[in-house]
């Protein structure tokens, strides 16, 4: 087992209570939703993003949580490491299903206490292919009785048929929508896609929402926490305002 160093991005504390919440949501949602895979519409609407600072937000809370990269075209979980340890090379989860390294090579223990991750390896010519055969299934069937939590980071549900592939190996999926990057029709055929695999979908992540204020979801949202937390935690200066 590899350990490396993570960057720490600091966010800011409407994104945190955010997470948190959108933790807790799936905590709500049901028994045995121990695998859980994210997928979106389209690119660019930070599912990746919205994966790793969930993984965190489980692991700090003291869940011994899992990140697999399974966005074997166009991996960007890669950037989140600021250093490997040993120095080696990074093996990630192409390697291990073509069976070049074993299950121990791949795993990365984070400085992240209880966030582990598995990352997705060099490209491969045949990503569907890998992520349907029975080596995937057997080692998520196998990392179960290991982790409290294993979030599953996929592509683009639009694009290629990879999430609903995954999707057979999991509990539950997430949907990230980047807000106002995609019509509403669009959304619902690509979860209606989802839904045809069997797969039962938790819900679906508004991404991407400008909270200055600007439109319905700015005003709501700058209104709900502005008004009832900036009260106990301060504004978002990260200045205490209570008085």
């Amino acid at each position: 087992m590899q350990k490396i160093l993570l960057k720490h991005n600091d966010i800011d504390f409407k994104s945190k209570e955010a997470y948190k919440t959108l933790r807790t949501n799936i905590e709500f949602s049901g028994e045995n939703l121990k695998v859980i895979f994210l997928t979106s519409c389209a690119p660019n609407d930070g599912k990746s993003t919205v994966a790793y600072e969930l993984a965190k937000t489980y692991a700090e809370n003291g869940m011994k949580t899992l990140l697999i990269d399974a966005d074997l075209r166009k991996s960007v979980m890669r950037g989140r490491v600021r250093k490997v340890m040993d120095g080696s090379v990074l093996c990630g989860l192409t390697n291990y299903l073509v069976g070049q390294v074993s299950y121990d090579e791949i795993v990365c223990e984070s400085d992240l206490p209880d966030l582990s991750l598995i990352f997705a390896g060099p490209v491969p010519p045949n990503p569907s292919e890998l992520l349907g055969n029975s080596k995937f299934t057997s080692m998520i069937e196998g990392l179960r009785g290991l982790y409290d939590i294993i979030l599953i980071d996929t592509p683009p549900i639009g694009s290629v048929i990879d999430a609903a592939v995954v999707s057979k190996s999991c509990d539950g999926g997430i949907l990230v929508i980047g807000c106002g990057m995609i019509s509403y029709r669009f959304a619902r055929k690509m979860k209606e896609q989802l839904e045809r695999t069997g797969c039962k979908i938790i819900g679906c992540v508004l991404n991407k929402v400008n909270m200055n204020g600007k439109g319905y979801y700015g005003k709501y949202y700058k209104n709900y926490y502005g008004n009832y937390y900036g009260r106990y935690y301060g504004d978002n200066s990260g200045n205490d305002s209570r008085t």
